[in-house]
């Protein structure tokens, strides 16, 4: 008596398509996700002032919202800046980095939770460096696909792709609940972020990218995309889940 085993079912193939110049150009989808903890110098009570109040009056942020706030107005009354730029920037050196932050945008960036969702459209052509600027509130960076949950705290740094999706989910949940984040409860995370270009060989090696995988169909396109298993896809708010998009 023989048995038939089934085959392992085969990992969803991932291609990222993104503006590089005048073209378009794909690229595989980093399945690593790089972390650590940071000592950020302390900044003034202030500041954390400012962003609450930012975040109250002018962005308004409801659960699962993620907005930019002014950074140039943040600096000004941030005298330890410099020294917290510069703690990311030995840690993303002793990644293997190099100097890829000195040519990077920064931004600082308000989030209340934040829904499953991918940024490989609109920043295909970059991974994220984030520093995480709140105290732990018990909420974790949650990346489905390589199963990593990151709780976030004062100092938390992450470096992944654009392409991979990604939310910041209440710890004892395995999803992204609007009811998790009332208007009542504490849970606002600042962070600072960084665009790192995906074509820096060290930020390609580091995340595993290969470059130019599928360029018959990247020829076709004229923007930004994520396709999974050879066609258009979109993420599951809820769960993160890769769906198309009659599925949601």
């Amino acid at each position: 008596m023989s048995l038939l085993l089934a085959a392992p079912p085969q990992p969803d193939r991932i291609t990222a398509y993104y503006a590089s110049g005048e073209v378009v150009r794909s690229r595989s989808v980093g399945g690593r996700v790089l972390t650590g903890t940071i000592d950020v110098p302390a900044f003034p009570a202030r500041l954390a002032a400012d962003w609450e109040r930012d975040i109250a009056l002018r962005l308004g942020l409801e659960a699962g919202d993620v907005e930019e706030l002014p950074l140039a107005r943040a600096r000004m009354r941030w005298p330890t800046f410099g020294l917290c730029v510069e703690a990311v920037v030995q840690w993303t050196h002793a990644l293997g980095l190099q100097d890829v932050l000195a040519a990077s945008a920064i931004a600082l960036m308000a989030c209340r939770g934040a829904r499953y969702h991918h940024d490989g459209a609109q920043y295909g052509g970059a991974a994220f460096c984030n520093l995480f600027l709140s105290k732990d509130k018990g909420m974790d960076l949650h990346f489905p696909a390589t199963g990593q949950r990151i709780p976030l705290t004062m100092g938390t740094a992450v470096v992944f792709d654009t392409a991979q999706p990604h939310a910041v989910i209440e710890r004892n949940n395995q999803g992204f609940h609007a009811a998790d984040f009332p208007p009542v409860r504490d849970c606002s995370q600042i962070f600072l972020t960084w665009e790192l270009s995906i074509e820096n060989a060290n930020v390609a090696r580091a995340l595993g990218i290969e470059f130019d995988v599928d360029p018959a169909t990247a020829l076709l396109l004229d923007a930004g995309q994520v396709w999974v298993n050879g066609g258009p896809t979109v993420v599951c708010a809820q769960t993160g889940r890769w769906c198309k998009p009659d599925d949601l």
